[in-house]
């Protein structure tokens, strides 16, 4: 079986509905499956699979890292027999010769430090193999180069193979496109879409794959990908990348590659190469392993000068500190945002798990965070002898036009109370954060929030009802409809609160969360409410986005560092003023492009669990601090009293290392305990 079809075949069961985990090994041709239901149920679906029929159709593009796997075992392997066949076979003469040529590598990597004025590992490997062969000990310096080799191998296996899983589970496949045929749009896979297909985009929708533009004009939200911070223009000719957000307008583009490469190949680079999304821990490890090279140098310099035994100072450079630090420390990071990715967690970089293990603040939007964001009308109360029907009916006709949380509830309530609300006003518009703004019949109609209405367009309650309106029920948000200057509705919406948003709070708080803070465009009645039923700190109400924002700003002068989490497009400035954003995935597109960690919607225990997963990184960071310094400060010590050889010293140097190493990758988090839930 070769690497693909393995791939290929591994995709196509897992997609299967009974199988929750299935394993192919290519040189067997053996599948280890985790099934549900009935066994020949299983096997029957198995016989169905057809390499020529079924993969084309079904599979979409996998990314794994079994080539890469292949890759190294076989290197490995190769380094290991030819080390054997040498020692094994090879007179002497030829055993010396090459080592001789062998160690030209180590002598020009350890030139080049000297030539560059710097103190590195390279001039300890390069120093250290070429005093044991000017000591005729060609057996250790061997041994040394194995050893360093066998290592640097693992390293490189074990980074690239990190990289390579947690950008595999941070990698965004949109499922669905609409395909532009000759019969009109269709709803495709994204796996059936080929290079030169034409495919559709609207507002607010996630750009799935490079191409050009055909037809329609649009802007895009590029940040992620180039840095611009204002939105870019797209017109027929023009490139389209994928991963981007469409902000305004619809369009047709030609695919130009297939499904999931573009978006994975970006992935993969941002976590190679961009170094500001390392995290302070990493940074602070690679400089301390670099600033401890000279003292081992030093160290050995020492050594010799007071025992004069050269194998005694030798031992002391057989180990540094510098592997075990630069590489740990990464790898724990890597593996933290793997496993994060795993609880349908997305991490955009290892500052980030440490902003969020430090912070102490943390901020919530209300719909769609700590609220289901599925509002429901609940009550519509006329107010100047308007009807109750009519004036919904106006509001649907309004709504129809933005597909918002709550516009949907307005027109869900209209359609099911049978209310046909026909066109009969002029041309809408739209102020975001605000509300709708129209003409019917020559007078002026406005729905939207409090702010809105009453205060930037001076709107009046009908006289004789402002007992009414104070006496609004203040567990529901508000939607003010008003006709000529008038108040003439108000529309109760209902959006409830997620069942677990109080014992998460709690967890949150149990883990050094100090305080929670509920920030909101509804009114300040609609928030106090909510407020009190969620058991938050503090809360805002009424705030526009730039107030989000500069509320966060001002808790970061303050001291604090801080959370956001959010799911809307006016949460997006708050987002990126956080010291870490956190969006939740069935928002604006926008945020979570915005966003530095996204979750999943269906529950709000994923953010306990990034707390978590969080917190254990930072402490297996600080005990990685502590073995890596004691243990290689005791084989120090135990090379100058003479109790260990250079090659023990280089054997056990290099066996702590990769030791650290793949405790690093290891689990960080127990299962979260299930929360209590408030009825």
């Amino acid at each position: 079986m070769t690497l693909t079809q393995a791939d290929l075949l591994e995709a196509w069961l897992q997609a299967r509905p009974q199988i929750r985990q299935a394993v192919v090994h290519e040189r067997t041709c053996c599948i280890i499956l985790y099934y549900n239901g009935d066994r020949q149920a299983v096997l029957d679906e198995i016989r169905r699979f057809s390499w020529k029929k079924t993969l084309p159709e079904t599979v979409p593009a996998v990314h794994s890292s079994r080539a890469l796997n292949r890759e190294f075992e076989e290197k490995l392997v190769s380094k290991v027999l030819c080390k054997a066949a040498c020692t094994l076979f090879l007179p002497s003469p030829l055993r010396i010769a090459r080592i001789l040529w062998h160690m030209i590598p180590f002598l020009r990597r350890g030139l080049r430090c000297l030539f560059h004025r710097r103190i590195k590992v390279e001039l300890l490997d390069a120093l250290s193999i070429s005093i044991s062969v000017c000591r005729r000990d060609f057996g250790t310096a061997g041994m040394v180069m194995f050893l360093l080799e066998i290592g640097e191998l693992l390293e490189d296996w074990t980074r690239k193979k990190s990289v390579a899983d947690l950008a595999r589970c941070m990698s965004l496949n949109v499922d669905r496109v609409w395909l532009r045929t000759e019969h009109g749009d269709e709803l495709t896979a994204v796996s059936r879409i080929q290079p030169g297909d034409a495919v559709v985009v609207r507002t607010g929708g996630i750009i799935p794959m490079d191409g050009l533009v055909l037809e329609g004009e649009i802007t895009v939200n590029q940040a992620s990908l180039t840095g611009e911070s204002i939105p870019v223009p797209k017109r027929p000719g023009g490139a389209v990348y994928a991963g981007t957000v469409v902000e305004e307008g619809e369009c047709v583009f030609e695919v130009k590659h297939a499904s999931g490469q573009s978006r994975y190949d970006q992935i993969v680079h941002m976590i190679e190469q961009s170094e500001q999304m390392k995290s302070e821990a990493e940074s602070r490890a690679a400089n301390l392993a670099d600033k401890l090279v000279p003292y081992t140098f030093a160290g050995s310099i020492l050594s010799f000068l007071l025992t004069r035994n050269a194998a005694r100072a030798l031992s002391v450079l057989m180990v540094d500190f510098s592997c075990a630090l630069k590489l740990a420390m990464p790898l724990a990071v890597l593996s933290a945002m793997r496993e994060a990715g795993k609880a349908n967690i997305t991490v955009k970089g290892g500052k980030f798990l440490e902003a969020v293990a430090s912070a102490d603040v943390i901020v919530f939007d209300k719909t769609g965070t700590l609220t289901h964001a599925c509002p429901k009308v609940a009550q519509i109360i006329p107010f100047g002898g308007n009807d109750e029907r009519e004036m919904l009916r106006l509001a649907a006709c309004l709504e129809e036009h933005f597909p918002h949380s709550i516009a949907n509830a307005v027109v869900e309530e209209a359609r099911q109370r049978g209310l046909k609300h026909d066109e009969y006003h002029s041309r809408v518009e739209y102020l975001v954060a605000h509300g709708i703004s129209s003409k019917v019949n020559g007078e002026k109609v406005l729905i939207g929030s409090s702010h809105f209405v009453f205060e930037d367009e001076h709107c009046r309650i009908p006289e004789g009802e402002q007992e009414r309106f104070d006496s609004l029920p203040p567990e529901y948000s508000h939607l003010y409809l008003a006709v000529g200057g008038n108040l003439a509705a108000v529309i109760c919406i209902s959006d409830p609160l997620r069942t677990e948003t109080k014992a998460v709070l709690d967890a949150l708080r149990a883990l050094g969360i100090r305080r929670t803070v509920m920030l909101t465009g509804d009114s300040h009645r609609t928030a106090a409410a909510i407020a009190a039923q969620a058991g938050v700190d503090d809360f805002r109400a009424e705030v526009l986005p730039a107030d989000k924002a500069n509320y966060v700003a001002q808790l970061r002068r303050e001291g604090h560092t801080v959370l956001m989490v959010g799911d809307g497009i006016n949460d997006s400035p708050a987002l990126a003023e956080a010291d870490a954003g956190i969006a939740v995935s069935d928002g604006a597109a926008i945020a979570r492009e915005i966003a530095d960690i996204t979750i999943a919607a269906d529950d709000l225990r994923e953010l306990v669990e990034l707390r978590r997963i969080s917190m254990a990184l930072m402490k297996r960071i600080d005990s990685n601090y502590r073995f890596v310094i004691g243990f290689n400060g005791a084989l120090i010590a135990l090379g100058v009293a003479g109790i260990l050889s250079p090659a023990a010293s280089a054997t056990f140097h290099n066996l702590s290392t990769l030791g650290v190493s793949l405790r690093s990758m290891s689990s960080l988090a127990p299962q979260l305990p299930p929360l209590q839930h408030e009825e």
